[in-house]
């Protein structure tokens, strides 16, 4: 294990990651800010109806996830090699994918907002507001997905500062807005959605000036190149190869998004409140899981430029220390919830039912941060080294022999003893936290009996 002795490596991982942490938890507090603008509002149904039409739209997000995986590995190993040319082919070929497919979506919003919402469920009121929400937000797709992309590259060159100031800035004006368009204007879930739409794409242009600012030269050099660069770009080979790492993170990440998919669906089906609560929840889940994901991310770049560098040494050190900061930083998230879990819920909403429903969960998100910290890591790790494959693989013995499986379990015991709303948002709950154990324990067992050995082969 890594000492703290090894200042060097540990300064350079904290100061990675800490810019990340501190602009990632801005995207979740977004998020509990969109949720307690909405959760002041009189009913249960417009924070039901917001979530389930965020949820309609950032399904797509997440799903694509990989655009921003695979952008972070391939930028980080071309900034190990020092090759400028590869990174920014990594840059564009991204933004050119990202583009086509949230134009795609656009033009197909009528179904896919239609099947969503069919597929969803909830009451009339809940139904009608998540048609008003996500019909407003499936414009900004071209420009989230865009964002994901500009993201990855960033964090890829070790540019953390970068991302920070860019997340801050956005964030700051969808809060802004968030509250002239509720308050001010009483445009109520549109307001919410109008928001984080001009938000997505005041993040995007702010995000390519900076890559331009920062790399003007080497971009004015590429594009004068005009059709040879473009050629570079589509080369099939390249394409190929970036395809099929895409292919194996886009598994996972749809293994994860039926999870997340499922925990909103079947908490529709037990009620407004319950949904309105678990709306609350999953914010405080994606706090911990932004910022978590803020040691992952600087590990990513680590790992990957480790790899480009060829220095295994350097690697294996990097992981034990992300290790142990992982560790601790889970600690802190379980710590604040268990101390001030009740007082954050009364922040976010004044409706009874609502907070009544929230509190019996709130354990869940004491066990969270330090059950699931290990599998956030490792994804950080593997995504450095662009070990797609072994993620893919994790993510689908977790969802499918664990997390199903243990939610039917669950839910049969409870109900058994009380079928309630409540019992039946537990199980939800407690299989989403073996599912995320699960991941874990398979991504550390292949990190120690296949990466290491090999490694230590390749030494």
């Amino acid at each position: 294990m890594a000492k703290f002795s090894d200042l060097d490596q540990h300064k350079q991982l904290l100061l990675l990651a800490l810019p990340m942490i501190f602009s990632n938890i801005t995207v979740p507090l977004l998020g509990l800010v969109d949720t307690a603008v909405i959760g002041h509002l009189p009913h249960a149904y417009f924070l039901g109806g917001s979530t389930i039409g965020a949820m309609v739209i950032t399904s797509i997000t997440w799903l694509c996830g990989f655009l921003r995986m695979s952008t972070t590995g391939l930028s980080a190993q071309a900034f190990g090699l020092n090759n400028i040319n590869k990174n920014l082919q990594v840059l564009f070929r991204g933004l050119i994918i990202a583009f086509a497919v949230g134009l795609l979506f656009v033009f197909l919003q009528s179904p896919f907002i239609n099947l969503a919402l069919e597929l969803a469920g909830g009451s009339e009121q809940v139904q009608f507001y998540a048609r008003q929400y996500s019909e407003i937000r499936v414009w900004g797709l071209p420009a989230s997905l865009g964002n994901l992309v500009i993201l990855g590259w960033l964090i890829g060159n070790h540019q953390t500062k970068s991302v920070m100031w860019l997340l801050i800035i956005t964030n700051i004006i969808n809060v802004v807005l968030d509250i002239v368009f509720v308050f001010g204007f009483n445009w109520q879930v549109q307001g919410v959605a109008l928001a984080t739409l001009i938000a997505e794409y005041s993040a995007m242009l702010l995000g390519l000036s900076i890559v331009y600012t920062r790399y003007k030269s080497a971009l004015n050099g590429l594009l004068s190149e005009g059709s040879i660069f473009l050629s570079s770009l589509i080369e099939r080979s390249s394409l190929l190869s970036y395809f099929k790492l895409n292919r194996d993170i886009l598994i996972r990440t749809l293994c994860l998004e039926i999870c997340f998919i499922f925990i909103t669906v079947q908490g529709a089906r037990l009620g407004d409140d319950v949904v309105a609560a678990n709306a609350i929840l999953m914010n405080f889940l994606l706090l911990i899981s932004f910022g978590l994901d803020g040691v992952a991310n600087a590990t990513e770049a680590m790992v990957g430029k480790a790899q480009g560098e060829r220095d295994n040494s350097k690697l294996r050190n990097t992981v034990h220390i992300a290790l142990l900061w992982t560790a601790i930083f889970a600690m802190i998230y379980s710590l604040m919830f268990a101390l001030a879990g009740e007082y954050l819920l009364s922040l976010i909403s004044d409706i009874p039912s609502v907070i009544h429903f929230a509190k019996e969960y709130l354990i869940w998100m004491v066990l969270l941060p330090v059950v699931a910290c290990w599998c956030y890591l490792f994804d950080g790790v593997y995504i450095g080294l662009m070990q797609a494959k072994a993620m893919r693989n994790s993510m689908i013995i977790a969802t499918f022999t664990c997390f199903f499986p243990l939610w039917w379990i669950l839910n049969n015991i409870l109900s058994a003893a009380d079928s309630t709303a409540a019992n039946g948002n537990h199980a939800l709950w407690g299989a989403f936290l073996g599912f995320m154990l699960a991941r874990g324990i398979t991504l550390a067992w292949h990190y120690k009996t296949k990466i290491l050995v090999l490694n230590a082969i390749s030494n």
